[in-house]
């Protein structure tokens, strides 16, 4: 499942929700979207049971979507409620722009 950038903003600014940038800590540590939390995906697909909790919905970012797709894809899969933000961190910078 995937989530446009306008209607995820729209819940970003209206209610309390997790998200997780699935990127490399360096990489997160350059700049990420606030209220986000860093669990890179290698370790978020190895051991999910760790990180997420199934009645729980997650709102994963990479940095252009296609990652964060996928690892929606597989979690979801294994019964945890994930959705991809469209077009990333790149989609973020650009939106945030226009604010």
């Amino acid at each position: 499942m995937t989530i446009d950038m306008k209607d995820f903003l729209n819940i970003y600014k209206s209610q309390n929700i997790n998200i997780i940038d699935i990127r490399s800590k360096y990489i997160y540590e350059l700049s990420h979207i606030s209220k986000s939390i860093n669990i890179p995906y290698e370790y978020l697909l190895l051991t999910p049971e760790k990180y997420l909790n199934p009645n729980e919905k997650y709102y994963l970012c990479c940095q252009a979507g296609y990652t964060s797709k996928e690892v929606s894809k597989r979690l979801n899969a294994k019964g945890y409620n994930t959705i991809s933000i469209n077009g990333g961190y790149n989609s973020y910078k650009l939106n945030m722009k226009k604010i």
